[in-house]
């Protein structure tokens, strides 16, 4: 087991580590940092996609009364088989005024209240009505079909908990129980520096040695999309000065990712600025492709230095800063869910680290196929893509049929 020590000069050394102990290195120590989060009240349509920031109870029993779960007729278990009765109809919105007698049945729409004294439902598709009589040859369990009161949540029942990501569900539910506003965490704030001479701005037409910004607008998109807010700063040119200032201005933020600029060149300069700035370089290099180039620490703030090839930058995004950046925004958990998949055709890599590659899903996705890929620049391929293959470090050879770990896009 290697020793997970951070390096404090740039003349230290930190150890190599695998895509697993990198990931839990990020998940213990964003996890641990416990920052004093801002708190905010929204009004609940711009809630979807917060993090809750308090603890809701429902305001009553739900459902608060006894209801069918199905259209039919409410009845007496004890009398079926045999025919009964129907003395009226109860739906949605209303209540039956009487109360069901033995030898008695009330037409019941789904979602209705249960009428005193029933203690069943019956499907209307297990029924026959004549005359002002229904007909039911079978017999009925004892609740079938009945959703009791308070059987979903009790009143005054925790049902959503802080750090939790709200979805369309948890608005339905909130809405449910009468919250028309509700308390979130404010969303962090990122810092997005793109590094390096070659790099030119998104309006611009490149020289044939040059590049335009892409990088910060995908970082940028998938900032957004895990909770955060993106603040796009200029782009680092390949100089000490430079880098210090800019890096400088992004520690105000609550997360600082840089793109590009961590390897080992001569121009790669921004390792050297973080650790003259006195931050606390925790792993720069991890067992991965694309990105074994990877820095993550802290300097008040955590940040990442990314690898600048778009395919690197996005997967290290991903599988990396996404996490802490769902952590700091108040999530209790974050989770990387990787299913398997069966691979169309063989695979074949060189064993040594996990491989993040571009692929597509079936439909369903049950198979996966690799797409053809040129190296880390090649954004085209990356499109065409919706999840990436994720290969094993110890194994080098996957057959067609065989199940394959995928990354979903």
């Amino acid at each position: 087991m290697c020793s997970l020590l951070p390096k404090s000069a740039h003349n230290g050394s930190v150890a190599t580590l695998t895509f697993p102990e990198a990931r839990a290195m990020v998940l213990a120590t964003v996890g641990a940092a416990n920052p004093d989060r801002v708190i905010e009240k929204i009004a609940l349509e711009a809630a979807a996609g917060r993090v809750l920031a308090e603890d809701v109870a429902a305001d009553r029993d739900s459902p608060a009364l006894a209801r069918s779960v199905r259209d039919g007729y409410a009845v007496h278990a004890a009398d079926l088989p045999g025919k009964l009765l129907v003395v009226g109809e109860v739906r949605a919105g209303q209540r039956f005024p009487g109360q069901v007698e033995h030898g008695q049945a009330v037409e019941i729409m789904t979602g209705a209240p249960i009428p005193a004294g029933a203690d069943a439902v019956v499907m209307v598709e297990h029924t026959r009505r004549v005359d002002g009589q229904v007909e039911i040859d079978g017999a009925a369990k004892l609740r079938q079909f009945i959703n009791p009161r308070g059987c979903e949540a009790a009143a005054n029942e925790a049902v959503l908990h802080t750090g939790k990501r709200l979805d369309y569900t948890d608005i339905a539910m909130l809405a449910a129980f009468g919250r028309s506003s509700v308390n979130v965490f404010r969303r962090p704030t990122v810092a997005i520096v793109a590094t390096g001479d070659e790099i030119v701005e998104v309006s611009e037409t490149p020289a044939d040695f040059q590049i335009r910004n892409s990088n910060a607008y995908s970082l940028a998109a998938q900032v957004t999309r895990a909770g955060g807010v993106p603040h796009i700063l200029p782009v680092a040119r390949d100089t000490v000065e430079h880098t210090r200032e800019i890096i400088t201005r992004g520690f105000a933020c609550d997360l600082l990712l840089l793109s590009g600029g961590v390897s080992a060149g001569k121009y790669d300069v921004v390792e050297p600025v973080l650790t003259e700035l006195g931050a606390e370089i925790l792993f720069d290099r991890v067992l991965i492709q694309p990105g074994q180039p990877l820095v993550f620490g802290r300097r008040g703030s955590f940040f990442f230095g990314l690898p600048g090839n778009p395919s690197s930058t996005m997967v290290t995004f991903e599988i990396f800063a996404r996490a802490a950046l769902e952590l700091l925004a108040g999530q209790t958990e974050t989770a990387l869910p990787m299913p398997l998949a069966r691979l169309t055709h063989d695979f074949r890599h060189r064993p040594g680290l996990t491989r993040f590659l571009p692929a597509r899903l079936s439909d369903d996705g049950a198979a996966v196929t690799p797409v053809e890929w040129h190296g880390s620049g090649d954004i085209p391929a990356l499109t065409r893509a919706d999840a990436y293959l994720v290969a094993d470090p110890d194994r080098a050879e996957y057959p067609a049929g065989e199940l394959i770990r995928v990354l979903l896009k």
